[in-house]
C-alpha cells in the first residue's frame, strides 16, 4: 500500500470525527502474498467499497494506481460517491509518477 501512513492518519482522523472507516488492509510489506491471497483481499476490499456511503481516494501527488482505478469504477457503477484527497482530473488519472 503506497500511502499507508497517510491512510492510517486519515482513518484515525475520520474515526475521531465520528465516521465509520472501512480502510484497506495494511499487509506488512515483507509478507509474500500468493495470487489467491491477493484475489481474496481484492474481493474483500470491493465488498468494503460496496458498503461505503463515500470513497475517499488517497491520491498523494495525484498518483492513483491500477487497483484504485478499478475500485473507483466499481464505486461509481454502484452509485457510491467518490472524492479525492487532492484535486484530481478524472479524465487523466495517472497510473504512475
Amino acid at each position: 500500500m503506497r500511502f499507508r501512513g497517510e491512510i492510517e492518519r486519515l482513518s484515525a482522523e475520520l474515526t475521531m470525527a465520528g465516521h465509520v472507516v472501512l480502510a484497506p488492509v495494511a499487509v506488512d510489506p515483507s509478507t509474500e502474498l500468493d495470487p489467491d491471497q491477493r484475489a481474496l483481499l481484492g474481493r474483500i476490499h470491493l465488498q468494503k467499497v460496496a458498503m461505503a456511503d463515500e470513497v475517499l481516494v488517497v491520491n498523494v501527488g495525484g498518483y492513483v494506481g491500477e487497483d484504485t482505478r478499478r475500485e473507483i469504477a466499481y464505486a461509481r457503477s454502484h452509485g457510491t460517491a467518490v472524492s479525492h484527497l487532492e484535486p484530481q482530473d478524472d479524465r487523466q488519472v495517472p497510473a504512475d509518477r
